[in-house]
C-alpha cells in the first residue's frame, strides 16, 4: 500500500485547512480529495528479468517477486449458486454471471499449499482449521477485509466484489478473508516485500482483489455458454460434453467444472494458466486442468436457473439518447 505524503510547516492560513484535509484523505479517511494510491507492487526490476511462462522455466528463478512461485499454476475459480441465504439482507447474485471464487496459485504439480503466512491471515473461520501436522489455524478477530478497501478509497472495487464476489450464506467478505489468507499468502508475487520499501500495510490484500477480478475478466462463462446455446434452465439438462467443448472452443484449453448431488448439478469452473511476468499483470496461457471433473461423464447434468429473488441486474442500461 504505498504511499508517500509531504509535510508542509509554512502555508498561508486559508491553504493550511485544504491540506490538512489531503494528509487526512491520504492516511485512509473516506471521502476526501486526494488521489487513489497505488497498491502494486514495485516491478521496475522485472524488466531485466528472462521471460518464460511459469511452471515452463529451465532455471531456478531469481527475482520471485516477477513470476508466481512455488504455486506457478494460476487459477482463476468460478462459482454458479442459484441462491445466497441473505438475499433479506440484500447479498445477491448478479445477473448474467458467474460469480468469483478465487485466484490460486497451485504447484505446478498440481498439489497446493495454503496459510502461508500466518501474520497475514484475515480469514474469520478458517477451512481446513488446522494443518495437517495438527497445529491450528487462529481464526482471524479484527476488523473485516472490507474496511482494508475502504481505508484505500476504494469504493470502486468494493462495489464491483458486491455484485460479483458472492459468498453463500455468509457476509461476502469473509469469502474475500478467507481466499487472499488461504491462497494468495502461497504466492511468491504478493509477499509483502515485493511492494518495496514503502509498502502500507494491507496494500498486497487490495492488489489481490485487483488481480482476481482481472482474471475473472478473462473467462466470461456465462456468455462463452450461451452464445453455444447453453443457459441455466430448470427443465433442459445438458452434458459433461456440451459444456466442455463449447468452453474449450473458446479458451483453447480444458477447464475443470465442478458438480454437486452425485455429479448431477453443475456448481464450479476452474480455468487453468501458465503465466508470463505476475498474476497481477502478467499474460495467462490456458493450460489443460490437471483434476478430474467431478461432474457425470455420461449422466445429465443440470445448470439451475438462480432462485426466484436471488439475482439482481448488475449490468448498467444506457439509453440510445446518452450514446449519441
Amino acid at each position: 500500500m504505498a504511499l508517500r505524503t509531504r509535510r508542509y510547516d509554512m502555508v498561508v492560513p486559508h491553504i493550511a485547512s485544504f491540506l490538512a484535509v489531503v494528509a487526512l484523505t491520504v492516511a485512509g479517511m473516506p471521502d476526501g480529495l486526494s488521489s487513489i494510491p497505488i497498491t502494486g507492487p514495485a516491478l521496475s526490476s522485472c524488466a531485466s528479468e528472462p521471460r518464460f511462462f511459469s511452471c515452463e522455466n529451465t532455471t531456478p528463478i531469481k527475482n520471485t517477486c516477477c513470476s508466481p512461485t512455488p504455486g506457478g499454476l494460476v487459477l482463476a475459480t468460478q462459482f454458479w449458486s442459484t441462491y445466497t441465504g441473505l438475499e433479506k439482507h440484500g447479498q445477491k447474485l448478479p445477473k448474467g454471471s458467474w460469480t468469483i471464487h478465487g485466484l490460486w496459485p497451485d504447484n505446478c504439480d498440481g498439489s497446493y499449499e495454503q496459510y502461508c503466512d500466518l501474520s497475514r491471515q484475515y480469514d474469520p473461520a478458517p477451512s481446513p482449521a488446522k494443518f495437517p501436522n495438527g497445529t491450528l489455524i487462529p481464526p482471524y478477530k479484527g476488523p473485516g477485509v472490507d474496511t482494508f478497501i475502504r481505508q484505500f478509497g476504494r469504493k470502486d472495487l468494493l462495489a464491483f466484489m458486491n455484485k460479483y464476489w458472492i459468498n453463500q450464506g455468509a457476509p461476502n467478505a469473509d469469502l474475500w478473508a478467507h481466499e487472499f489468507s488461504k491462497h494468495a499468502t502461497c504466492t511468491s508475487t504478493f509477499d509483502v516485500r515485493c511492494y518495496g520499501p514503502s509498502y502500507r500495510k494491507h496494500q498486497d490484500v487490495i492488489n489481490y482483489y485487483d488481480a482476481a477480478i482481472r482474471a475473472h475478466h478473462h473467462y466470461p462463462t456465462f456468455d462463452i455458454l450461451a452464445a453455444s446455446g447453453i443457459v441455466p434452465s430448470n427443465k433442459t439438462s445438458y452434458t459433461l460434453d456440451q459444456f466442455e467443448r463449447a468452453l474449450t472452443s473458446q479458451i483453447g484449453a480444458t477447464p475443470y467444472l465442478g458438480c454437486t448431488n452425485n455429479g448431477t448439478v453443475l456448481s464450479e469452473v476452474w480455468y487453468f494458466n501458465h503465466v508470463s511476468g505476475t498474476e497481477q499483470y502478467g499474460t495467462f496461457k490456458p493450460v489443460e486442468s490437471s483434476a478430474a471433473s467431478s461432474c457425470s461423464k455420461s449422466g445429465p447434468i443440470w445448470y439451475y436457473e438462480r432462485s426466484r429473488g436471488s439475482e439482481q441486474e448488475v449490468r448498467e442500461w444506457v439509453s440510445r439518447e446518452n450514446v449519441d
